[in-house]
């Protein structure tokens, strides 16, 4: 069975970038959700119990019509948020260095450029949806956005970082205010574990 992952920071520990009782909501209320009806879909079929969540949601052909689509988002919005809370950390932001840097710039020309497209990619994302940095077949950085809880590995790519534009991801603190949310999130980014996720793309790529 699928479980809801720990954090490694309190809810409130991403003050006054995320608020604490989005946090807390987001984790314990949505995130669990997705946890609860993924395992609600699987136990309707126990054979599915073999495989881990990457390899249901890049066989889906494969899964059972009658929980397709209920694996499909839920196992994706599982998957998406279990990342997303390891690319945050308290006192976070500054900037990538060593490899990381090096990739950046080699696709952005700045980290100045990439944050600025990332973030324009962001504010202009239509919908609910996730934006990535991820690393191509060919281990080049780039940035995509996906829409709902699809997941870039079903296109190929290795995410190496990520940020939620679901509204439930900053409403309560920021209403319509997404660039505003955006720029804020920059201070909470967790660029080691970014750099660990790099360094893990690079060796399985």
């Amino acid at each position: 069975m699928h479980k809801l992952p720990d954090l490694t920071y309190g809810y409130g520990d991403l003050e006054p970038y995320i608020d604490e009782k989005t946090m807390e909501l987001h984790h314990s209320k949505h995130h669990k959700a997705y946890v609860d009806k993924l395992n609600a879909a699987i136990e309707k079929h126990p054979e599915l119990e073999e495989k881990n969540l990457e390899e249901l949601l890049l066989s889906l052909d494969s899964v059972p019509e009658d929980v397709r689509m209920t694996i499909r988002n839920n196992g994706g919005g599982h998957l998406n948020h279990s990342f997303f809370w390891t690319v945050m950390k308290k006192n976070g932001g500054s900037k990538p260095a060593g490899t990381l840097a090096e990739a950046i710039n080699s696709s952005f020309g700045t980290f100045e450029a990439f944050k600025e497209k990332f973030s324009n990619e962001a504010a202009g994302f239509f919908g609910s949806g996730w934006i990535w940095l991820a690393l191509d077949k060919e281990k080049k950085a780039l940035i995509t956005g996906t829409k709902d809880h699809v997941n870039p590995l079903v296109n190929g790519q290795t995410p190496i970082l990520t940020l939620d534009v679901w509204e439930h991801a900053y409403y309560l603190k920021y209403q319509n205010r997404r660039p505003e949310y955006i720029d804020n999130w920059w201070n909470v980014v967790d660029w080691s574990a970014v750099q660990n996720y790099f360094d893990g793309a690079k060796m399985k790529i």
